[in-house]
C-alpha cells in the first residue's frame, strides 16, 4: 500500500480512522460552544438585553477567522503536508478553555471564537483535505458523508453533555474542564496516530498525468498544473459556473447553522425553555444531521451530487419557516431533525461534487477556497440576522430571512451547477474538460 498509494477507504482504514477520531475530537470543541455560552450571554457574560447584535458577534469573529484559515490551510497543506497543519489547529485551541473560565466579559468569549476559527479552519479542514487524499472517487460522498457523521456528532455529543453540567455544576468551571480535556487529548493523538496522506495526492496526479488512473475519468478544472493562489481563488469563487455554484451553496448554508448555534438558544430561553431542553433541541439537530449523512453520503455516490444538494437546500428552508411557528420543546425538536436531515442531504454532497472537479494537485486549495466562502457564511449570516433582529425587534426575523436564503440559494443551484459525478457525467475520452460553463 505504500509504494502505489492504492485509493480506497478499505485499503487505507487505519489513517481514514484516525480521520474520524481528530473530527470527532473537533466536533468536541465546536460544541463547547453551542448550548451554554448563548444562552448564557447576558446572565453570564453582561450582554445587555434584547442585543442580538452583540450576541451574534462571537459568531461573526468565528466566520471570519475560520473562513480565512480554510484558504490558508489548504495552501499550507500543499506545502507541509496534511498532519502538521493539524498540529498547528490544536495549539491554538489550547488557550480557548482558559478564556472561557477567565472572561470577563463577552468580548473575550468573541476573542476565544477567533482561536477557534483557526483550530477549526486548521483541524476540521485537515480531515476533510486527508480523507479526500485516499479515497476512490466513488467513495466521496461515504467519506465525507462518515466525516462530517463524526464532526457534528461530536458536536451534538457536547452540546448536550455541556447542558447537564452546566446544570449541575459552575458554568465556567464545566466549560474548562470539559474543553482542556479535549484539546489535550486531540493534540497528543495528532502527534501520536495521524498519518500523512499527502503523498496519496501527489501519486494520485501522477497517474492521472500518466493516463494510468483506473475508473471513469473526472472531468476536472481546466486550468495550469499548478496554479497559483489567486488563480484558484478566481477559478472557485467566479470563473467556473459549477465551482461558484458550489461555493455560494456552501456560504448560504452556513446561515442555517449560524442560526442554530445563537439565534435559536436565545429564542428557546425568550419561550421559557431550560438549558437542559435547549441543549436537547439543538443537539438533535445535530444528533440528526450528523447520523443522517450515513446515508445522504453513499446516496450521493449512487445517484450523483446536484439533486440530493438541491432537496437538501429545500428541506432546511421549511424547517426554518416552520420553527418559530411552535411551542414545545418535542416541536422544536422535530422540526430541528428536518433542519438536520435536511443539511445531511447537502453538506457531503457540496464537498463530494468539489472533490470530484478538482485536481489532485491543488484539491486542497481548492477545497480551502470552497470552505473560505462556506464559513464565511457564519459571519454574513450572523450579521445580517443580528442586525434584523436588533432592527425589527422580532427574533423571528432571522428565521425569516434564512428560510429564504436557502430557498434562494437552491435556485441558483438547479441554474448553475453541472453535475460532477464522474461515473455519471464522466468526462470525454479525449479530454478532461470541465462542465459547461468553465470558461
Amino acid at each position: 500500500m505504500t509504494s502505489t498509494h492504492q485509493l480506497g477507504i478499505r485499503e487505507n482504514l487505519t489513517p481514514f480512522l484516525q480521520q474520524l477520531l481528530q473530527v470527532f475530537f473537533v466536533g468536541l470543541t465546536i460544541g463547547l460552544q453551542r448550548t451554554v455560552i448563548p444562552a448564557l450571554a447576558e446572565s453570564e457574560f453582561g450582554v445587555a438585553r434584547g442585543s442580538m447584535l452583540a450576541v451574534f458577534a462571537f459568531v461573526v469573529s468565528f466566520g471570519v477567522v475560520k473562513g480565512s484559515m480554510n484558504f490558508l490551510s489548504g495552501r499550507l497543506a500543499e506545502r507541509v503536508g496534511r498532519r502538521k497543519v493539524l498540529i498547528w489547529g490544536w495549539l491554538f485551541a489550547l488557550p480557548i478553555p482558559f478564556i472561557i473560565l477567565f472572561a470577563p466579559n463577552w468580548w473575550w468569549i468573541v476573542g476565544a471564537n477567533v482561536l477557534l476559527g483557526i483550530n477549526q479552519g486548521f483541524a476540521w479542514s485537515m480531515t476533510v483535505t486527508a480523507k479526500m487524499d485516499i479515497v476512490r472517487a466513488d467513495q466521496r460522498g461515504r467519506a465525507t458523508g462518515i466525516n462530517e457523521f463524526a464532526g457534528y456528532g461530536g458536536v451534538a455529543v457536547a452540546g448536550v453533555l455541556t447542558g447537564y453540567l452546566a446544570s449541575a455544576f459552575e458554568p465556567r468551571l464545566s466549560l474548562f474542564v470539559f474543553g482542556l480535556v479535549v484539546a489535550v487529548v486531540a493534540l497528543l493523538a495528532a502527534i501520536l496516530a495521524f498519518t500523512e496522506t499527502l503523498p496519496y495526492a501527489r501519486a494520485e496526479a501522477a497517474r492521472h498525468k500518466a493516463g494510468t488512473h483506473a475508473g471513469p475519468k473526472p472531468r476536472f478544472v481546466e486550468a495550469p498544473e499548478h496554479p497559483t493562489t489567486a488563480e484558484v481563488f478566481a477559478l472557485v469563487s467566479w470563473k467556473n459556473r459549477t465551482f461558484m455554484a458550489l461555493a455560494q451553496a456552501g456560504s448560504v448554508e452556513k446561515f442555517v447553522d449560524a442560526l442554530m448555534w445563537a439565534l435559536v438558544p436565545v429564542f428557546l430561553v425568550a419561550r421559557g425553555a431550560s438549558l437542559i431542553e435547549i441543549g436537547w433541541v439543538t443537539g438533535t439537530y445535530g444528533f440528526v444531521w450528523g447520523g443522517s449523512q450515513l446515508w445522504t453520503g453513499p446516496l450521493s455516490d449512487r445517484v450523483g451530487r446536484k439533486w440530493p444538494t438541491i432537496v437538501g437546500f429545500l428541506v432546511c428552508s421549511a424547517g426554518v419557516f416552520t420553527f418559530p411557528a411552535l411551542s414545545t420543546p418535542l416541536e422544536w425538536s422535530m422540526a430541528a431533525a428536518a433542519i438536520g436531515v435536511g443539511m445531511a442531504l447537502l453538506y457531503p454532497t457540496l464537498m463530494a461534487a468539489m472533490g470530484d472537479i478538482s485536481p489532485p494537485n491543488w484539491r486542497g486549495s481548492a477545497l480551502g477556497v470552497y470552505r473560505f466562502w462556506r464559513d464565511l457564511g457564519y459571519a454574513i449570516g450572523a450579521l445580517a440576522m443580528g442586525i434584523l433582529a436588533d432592527a425589527s425587534g422580532l427574533l423571528e426575523a432571522g428565521f425569516w430571512f434564512t428560510g429564504l436564503a436557502m430557498a434562494g440559494s437552491a435556485i441558483v443551484l438547479m441554474l448553475a451547477m453541472e453535475e460532477t459525478h464522474p461515473r455519471i457525467i464522466p468526462a470525454p475520452p479525449s479530454s478532461s474538460h470541465v462542465p459547461r460553463g468553465a470558461k
